[in-house]
């Protein structure tokens, strides 16, 4: 049997030798796929160009693919938005709450601005209560906690250092909170007049749209004179003077100021929700009169963190206490941070400052030095009133749109 083996191949063998010896170059015609030499291997270079062929092949492929993709993509997150923009315009975010019945409805329909324009209030976490729950954004929160203690820690030893005993005085904010007595008795005359005279002036001149088309107009001028009067001289200049008088220091000035703009744009904002209303009900004289706006609804939006008026707002059912402490407290927290910022970081640099003469190099370094304590104080007051005073003031309301960045 291998002698046998042995003869077959040696035939076959001497077949092939004088097949190769017969055509030393002929080489098979057809699509060119198959070049073969005289010792039965393939090309080398027939290889690489086809190997390029293919890597050509692979890339567009590839960038077809690559477009298609960013394609379907772009295609997708307009959809998304699409989608987002629609469940806002509704009432209650349709994903997160059971279907409503009809009574419902209509009574979501107060929400709602008038002539389907404005701001649309829906039941919404606030932004940084929700980005608090996931973990990385919370150990930036639980870093700034970290360097308020090292910010008492070193004030603490340093004050130790220098005069042999722990000093815990707060002159600084005793001065920033300096005459708050006046501070309060202004806020008070402010607050009732604004809870008084703009509510009387609108409902006198709501009144008044029953009459005739001059008595309207004659009306609506002298009323309307009368409240740009109140708006620019009862909360425009009497604050005013009252801080520029008594020189009230920075952080009463700062109250008084933020409550006289605050109170300002909410009287704008009750008079310019409803006069279209009234206007409404004049042109087409149906029913009693004119709906105005009750004194406790009024009340309800003075305290309210909106700036935009609304009959009714989403409420929450109940108050949550814990929370509400929770809130004051960071609140409190946040204003010994800002004195830690300015007694280890500003104070000093101010001191050294004002020992030497003013030039052009003093006052580089002053800036660029106050550029950390002023991004921190920032960041400070930003979480402070933005965040902690008013979902504060939302919860003990009950109010239930907490998007107050937008």
């Amino acid at each position: 049997m291998e002698s046998g083996g042995e003869s077959l191949l040696r035939s076959r063998n001497r077949a092939n030798n004088l097949d190769g010896g017969s055509n030393p170059g002929r080489r098979p015609h057809g699509n060119g796929d198959n070049h073969i030499t005289s010792n039965g291997k393939i090309e080398v270079e027939h290889v690489i160009s086809k190997k390029l062929q293919l890597k050509r092949k692979a890339e567009g492929l590839k960038d077809d693919l690559l477009r298609q993709f960013e394609s379907q993509v772009h295609d997708f997150m307009d959809s998304l938005i699409e989608e987002s923009a629609s469940l806002e315009s509704t009432p209650l975010p349709a994903a997160f709450s059971p279907p409503l019945s009809d009574k419902e409805r209509s009574k979501l329909g107060h929400f709602q601005p008038p002539h389907g324009q404005g701001k649309h209030f829906i039941g919404r976490r606030s932004l940084l209560d929700e980005l608090f729950e996931v973990n990385h954004i919370r150990t930036i929160y639980h870093m700034f906690i970290a360097l308020l203690i090292l910010f008492i820690l070193s004030t603490l030893v340093v004050d130790f250092l220098d005069e042999g005993r722990l000093v815990l005085d707060f002159d600084l904010l005793v001065y920033a909170f300096g005459q708050f007595p006046l501070v309060v008795c202004t806020w008070l005359c402010m607050f009732l007049s604004v809870l008084l005279v703009p509510y009387t002036l609108f409902h006198m001149w709501s009144q008044s749209q029953s009459g005739s088309h001059g008595q309207q107009r004659l009306f609506s001028w002298l009323f309307g004179s009368a409240f740009l009067l109140y708006q620019g001289l009862g909360l425009g200049f009497l604050p005013t003077y009252v801080v520029v008088t008594n020189s009230l220091p920075p952080a009463s000035c700062f109250i008084v100021t933020l409550e006289q703009v605050r109170l300002i744009m909410k009287a704008h904002s009750f008079v310019r929700e409803n006069v279209p209303r009234v206007l409404a009900w004049t042109k087409g004289k149906t029913g009693h009169g004119p709906v105005i706006p009750q004194v406790s609804q009024y009340l309800y939006f003075l305290f309210a963190p909106t700036l935009i008026y609304r009959d009714k707002y989403p409420r929450n059912p109940a108050t949550r206490w814990g929370y509400v402490a929770t809130k004051l407290l960071q609140v409190l927290g946040c204003l010994f941070y800002t004195y830690y910022v300015f007694v280890r970081l500003c104070i000093p640099q101010f001191r050294s400052i004002s020992l030497q003469l003013f030039n052009l190099r003093a006052m580089v370094l002053c800036v660029f030095n106050s550029i950390l304590p002023g991004v921190l104080v920032l960041l400070l007051g930003f979480f402070a009133f933005l965040h902690c005073w008013l979902n504060a003031f939302a919860e003990m309301l009950c109010f239930a749109d907490r998007m107050f960045y937008k």
